[in-house]
């Protein structure tokens, strides 16, 4: 069998010896996490990194937060997924392991939950965890995406700060001790939700790479955002929800915008669908299946100027093409534009401002022009 795909054939392995599901699917050898990475995920995790006190609270809770305890709990009250048990998950999650060359497949655990969800968690190894809603609500293509995405995280080496915003944000008042002041600890938290909101962008391309049908993971979002009622939805209308949440209002409604997501873990889902279907699309995704990627061999020989080069690059991209008033403003900002209190007024809905002065000492006018045309 080639390298570059994956089907039923005996030789097929994953970890485990388990063969993979029969649909022609290709393959990532050594494939590294910066390929399918998001550049604002790179970009908000070097910045997370340099907030001050991150280090601090990073180290005290390394060596703090109970992941023995979080293991058995995960033991002791949920299915682990196995040939056994869950075996449809349990092939999805060696299919996935195997596409990008994970090389020690990661616990799997099914728990009692009717809210649709999953999560890559843990210090030392990860765990990931799926809800029995997100597994009654998707269909086998579905979920394979999600399975994906969950082995892209565990390949990123997310598992680590999910597992600190986890306990940063349901344990706040136990850790008020930390010599940080709460303050400085919801300061972290609110830049690690940052940083993990970026996280699941590029998430989700990794479940794109594993299942490599686009139509599935558009589905899957659409579930979780509606419910089972696909026969009641529309891909092209849920994308298109997308561009009028980013291009709609005025700046009122961006800093809205602002406010609504900050206490999220994940960007709104038909943000995640636009932005997935647009990578998907892009050449940098063709580059990728055409079996031309970086590889984790070289990761120690990668640039930090480069990716810093394409993290601006990208944000500079999105102020260019954003349709949201704020990122218009701050185009007109960059290039210099005038009477910018005018621009402000009527971006918050003030409307225009009083109508030029007409007559001897109006601007651009001189008292011998004839009425109502402006001298040159």
């Amino acid at each position: 069998m080639s390298d570059n795909s994956s089907d039923s054939n005996a030789d097929d392995k994953a970890g485990g010896g388990k063969r993979l599901p029969g649909r022609e699917r290709r393959r990532f050898p050594d494939i590294s996490s910066r390929a399918y990475e998001h550049p604002a995920d790179r970009s908000a995790l070097v910045a997370l990194r340099k907030l001050s006190g991150f280090d601090t609270v990073f180290k005290a809770l390394s060596g703090l937060l109970p992941e023995r305890s979080l293991r058995l709990l995960f033991l002791s009250d949920s299915v682990r997924v196995s040939d056994q048990q869950f075996q449809h998950l349990h092939a999805m999650l060696l299919d996935a392991c195997y596409i990008l060359d994970l090389p020690k497949v990661p616990p799997m655990y099914v728990t009692q939950d009717p809210q649709p969800n999953a999560m890559c968690i843990g210090l030392d190894e990860p765990i990931i965890v799926v809800t029995t809603g997100l597994v009654e609500l998707l269909d086998e293509e579905e979920m394979r995406a999600v399975v994906g995405h969950e082995v892209g995280h565990a390949l990123s080496g997310h598992a680590v700060y999910r597992t600190i915003l986890l306990f940063l944000t349901n344990f706040a008042i136990k850790i008020a001790w930390i010599p940080l002041g709460n303050l400085a600890v919801m300061a972290i938290v609110t830049a690690l939700r940052e940083w993990f909101r970026k996280s699941e962008l590029s998430a989700d391309r990794a479940g794109l790479l594993v299942g490599q049908d686009l139509r599935a993971s558009m589905r899957g979002l659409m579930k979780i955002a509606g419910g089972n009622h696909l026969h009641e939805m529309n891909v092209d209308a849920f994308l298109a929800q997308a561009e009028e949440y980013e291009a709609g209002g005025d700046l009122r409604d961006s800093v809205l915008k602002i406010l609504n997501v900050l206490p999220r873990t994940h960007p709104f889902t038909t943000v995640r669908a636009a932005e997935l279907k647009k990578w998907a699309e892009s050449r940098d995704y063709q580059r990728i299946m055409d079996g031309h990627y970086p590889r984790r061999a070289e990761d120690k020989d990668a640039s930090v100027s480069d990716s810093f080069r394409e993290s601006a690059n990208h944000y500079a991209e999105t102020v260019r093409s954003s349709k949201d008033p704020l990122m218009g403003l701050v185009r007109d900002i960059a290039g210099g534009a005038s009477d910018l209190g005018g621009r402000l007024r009527d971006a918050f809905g003030g409307g225009p401002g009083p109508a030029p002065k007409e007559g001897p000492g109006a601007p651009g006018k001189d008292p011998k022009d004839p009425p109502g045309e402006p001298r040159p």
